[in-house]
């Protein structure tokens, strides 16, 4: 039996293919032969051309009826040239989704992107790699957790002198602007979901707890435990760091556990795809026996079984509001000082595993 994903938000009808908003520069690009990048380009105004690729490129835009996304319409002319990101350097489907996302927007809007991804969390070096990136050309940083957090609470961060955005954080910080999901309300919708099947034995795999959003998740679940009066077992209650490895081996104690959880919620999808390897490993049959569900629904939410009930981040959306934000304070610094935090709505999106 097929399973369909429902949502606890309302989503407008499929565009039909002949709906300009469903054709993207990529489809441009592919068209006309050239990068997304040079379409960018042509559309901006911005780098060089030849008058054939202008007129291909164009002769593709008419052909297929596109229309820039609006973020990118609204970066042009707002001279954002380069943007640095600062990302962890670890292996995780998420990361590499949020990457994606942000890589594509940039694109969009023709902005060059230049990455460095760390292992160290040490302010001293994340400021470093900050200074390194502006000394490189960068107008603009973009962050993702940890490194938000690291220099987003760093009050000498404007001595950088180039406005600062965040995605993907759990709560807003003092010194940059923050584009967010609330991750303690997702977590919350994500639990009591398992709670209204009557699971009342529920374990929590959370992130490591020197994230913020990890934290914010955990508060989540405790949250909803709370609401229904069920007791937070301490025990029940297991830090991690977001790795597939770290989730088996806190699936392997819990499921072993003589009065083992009915339920587990895990802080991301890598952790719950372990959980439920663990699960067929010990013969449970799911979800009749264990309930199951993740965080960001990445590709892997899909490609497990039973799929993953999971909430989705609007990644690709996060990112165009921080490219539209750093594009209004290179316009004017005057915002960059006033703080600013946006929050996006999350969707909890269930499938087989509860």
């Amino acid at each position: 039996m097929r399973c369909h994903a429902l949502s606890i938000r309302h989503r407008p009808m499929s565009r039909r293919r002949n709906d300009p908003g469903a054709v993207t520069l990529h489809a441009v690009a592919a068209r006309a032969g050239v990068s997304a990048m040079t379409v960018s380009n042509v559309i901006n105004r911005t780098g060089r051309a030849s008058a054939d690729t202008r007129a291909r490129v164009l002769s593709a835009i008419e052909a297929l009826g596109y229309v820039p996304n609006p973020s990118a319409r609204r970066l042009t002319g707002a001279q954002v040239a380069c943007v640095g990101l600062i990302c962890p350097d670890v292996d995780s489907v998420f990361l590499e989704r949020m990457l994606a996302g942000v890589a594509f927007v940039a694109a969009e809007c023709g902005v060059q992107l230049k990455i460095e991804a760390a292992a160290n969390l040490s302010h001293d070096k994340t400021y470093e790699i900050a200074q390194g990136l502006v000394g490189k050309g960068a107008q603009a940083l973009l962050l993702v957790p940890p490194f938000a957090e690291i220099l987003g609470g760093d009050p000498h961060v404007s001595r950088l002198e180039v406005p600062i955005a965040a995605i993907a954080t759990a709560h807003a910080l003092p010194h940059i602007a923050t584009i967010r999901i609330d991750n303690r309300s997702a977590a919350r919708a994500v639990t009591e979901r398992v709670l209204a099947q009557g699971r009342r034995r529920i374990a929590v795999l959370s992130g490591p707890l020197r994230h913020s959003d990890s934290v914010a998740r955990l508060e989540g679940y405790r949250d909803a435990l709370l609401e229904r009066e069920v007791p937070v077992d301490p025990a029940l209650c297991i830090a991690c760091d977001f790795t597939f490895a770290s989730g088996l081996a806190a699936a392997r104690h819990l499921l072993g556990l003589p009065d083992r959880p009915d339920a587990i919620v895990a802080g991301n999808d890598d952790m719950a795809a372990a959980v439920l390897w663990t699960a067929h490993q010990s013969g449970l049959a799911l979800p009749r026996d264990l309930s199951v569900t993740g965080f960001d629904d990445t590709a892997l939410a899909t490609r497990v079984w039973p799929p993953l009930t999971t909430v989705r981040q609007p990644v690709r959306a996060m990112a165009a509001a921080a490219m539209e934000y750093l594009a209004r304070a290179l316009r004017d610094p005057g915002c960059a000082r006033e703080g600013h935090d946006t929050v996006l709505p999350f969707e909890v999106i269930d499938r087989a595993s509860v």
